[in-house]
């Protein structure tokens, strides 16, 4: 290999062919994507996607975008679908099959069981006159003046333009549906991103017996063994009525010893720090990192209607994943 071979000009190239490969497939954004989104969002069953080869690749990242953007979708392979697989297919469901082509022949062998079951069928070719895109209800043209291979020979551009259509069918869909970001993290309860858009503040607050509590009339000492024995860094003072007064921090402490007061007769609800920082239960956990992190502080008290109901710190969040 010569050393003089400009890897970073030849890359650029490749974005620069493909680039231009989506930019030419927005004239294909037309009637015939429209009868399909319409079709999809008409369906009562399934999305199944089929391809072959990188086709099938890109068909299985299609699916699976359309099952977690509110289209439910799953890929099936063509050659398992000719040994058994196409039982999944039922009365309800609308096929899409991707081939550039339009003549994988492990497609073609579907669609006369396809069309006896009288499921619809859209494709998704580079080529109108193929023989898929001619027995389909709806054609959806990916076709790109060529590949970024210079031998033209190695699906690239083809394959771009395939997923940015299949993106395309998914994201109007969603779009159309009002999908929501609850209805999204329902699909990603286990990422990073579900537990963002799902974690509550009451699923990660203290509660009970391990929340932080004295009376406003607690000797600071009191409240001290309070703070230690909960592990919060904090200890809420509250009244008779569970209704919160004030806050007590690791950070007041270091401050109250400065001033030299005597922590064994001093009230906690002297020195305590009124109106503290709190938060609603039913508000998301991210919620409350955010006012963490603008207040710049390290703990919140939660409340409902002013009584005090639970405590947490960047701690809890930390080990939640919500950080």
């Amino acid at each position: 290999m010569s050393n003089t071979f400009d890897f970073c000009a030849f890359g650029r190239k490749v974005i620069e062919i493909e680039a231009k490969a989506l930019l030419n497939l927005t004239q294909y954004i037309n009637g015939s994507f429209t009868q399909a989104c319409e079709l999809i969002a008409g369906c009562s069953g399934k999305v199944i996607v089929m391809g072959m080869g990188k086709s099938g690749h890109i068909g299985n990242k299609i699916a699976a975008t359309l099952a977690s953007t509110g289209t439910p979708a799953f890929f099936v392979h063509p050659g398992e679908a000719s040994h058994g697989d196409l039982g999944m297919v039922k009365k309800g469901d609308v096929v899409l099959a991707i081939s550039n082509s339009g003549e994988a022949s492990e497609v073609m062998a579907l669609l006369p069981v396809i069309k006896r079951l009288g499921i619809p069928l859209i494709s998704m070719t580079g080529k109108p006159e193929s023989s898929m895109a001619k027995l389909s209800q709806i054609h959806l043209q990916i076709t790109v003046e060529k590949e970024a291979c210079p031998l033209n020979l190695a699906p690239t551009s083809s394959t771009t333009a395939t997923l940015a259509m299949g993106d395309a069918l998914a994201i109007a869909l969603m779009e159309s549906r009002g999908f929501t970001a609850d209805d999204f993290a329902l699909s990603h309860p286990g990422g990073a991103l579900g537990r963002k858009l799902l974690m509550r503040i009451s699923d990660v607050m203290h509660i009970g017996d391990f929340l932080p509590i004295v009376k406003e009339e607690a000797s600071i000492k009191d409240a001290l063994l309070e703070v230690s024995r909960k592990g919060l860094g904090m200890t809420a003072i509250i009244d008779s009525n569970q209704q919160l007064l004030g806050i007590f921090t690791d950070g007041d402490l270091r401050r109250l010893l400065d001033s030299r007061i005597d922590i064994h007769n001093t009230a906690i609800g002297e020195v305590m720090t009124r109106n503290p920082a709190t938060i609603s239960p039913q508000l998301l956990a991210a919620e409350g990192l955010k006012q963490m992190e603008d207040r710049k502080i390290n703990g919140l008290l939660v409340t409902e209607n002013g009584k005090l109901v639970g405590a947490l710190n960047m701690h809890d969040l930390l080990k939640a994943g919500v950080m």
